[in-house]
């Protein structure tokens, strides 16, 4: 069961994420369906430490755009999915501050969603057991 609940999650954060890049951008690839599926797994993961909720937020909007980092570097390049040249403070057109900055709220709300719906599958899984 652990297996399916961990897929959902990861289908759930490839939506939002997903959906986040339609309503910014008005378009996405399939590759950020599997970047955001892996961050909300990742930002799950950061929820359950003993952290400060402020120094989570921080350390989830750093794994998002190390996460970004990497999918930019090797999908990126060849399909120009995203490219923040023109932004202050870029690295290779792939990350840029500004961004990385905006991650932080966003990770806020999107660990609350991780940490409720994450609470209703175990509540799910634990009745059907």
């Amino acid at each position: 069961m652990r297996f399916w609940k961990r897929c959902m999650l990861f289908y759930l954060g490839g939506m939002l994420y997903t959906g986040l890049e339609l309503l910014w951008r008005r378009r996405s690839h399939g590759s950020m369906f599997a970047l955001g599926g892996l961050c909300f797994l990742l930002i799950g993961r950061v929820e359950k430490s003993r952290l400060h909720p402020a120094a989570r937020a921080v350390t989830e909007a750093g794994a998002v755009t190390a996460l970004e980092l990497g999918c930019g570097l090797l999908v990126n390049r060849r399909f120009r999915v995203w490219d923040y040249r023109r932004l202050p403070m870029n690295f290779r057109g792939q990350i840029c501050l500004p961004f990385s900055l905006l991650w932080i709220p966003v990770c806020m709300v999107g660990a609350a969603i991780y940490r409720r719906v994450d609470r209703l599958l175990t509540f799910r899984v634990k009745t059907l057991k």
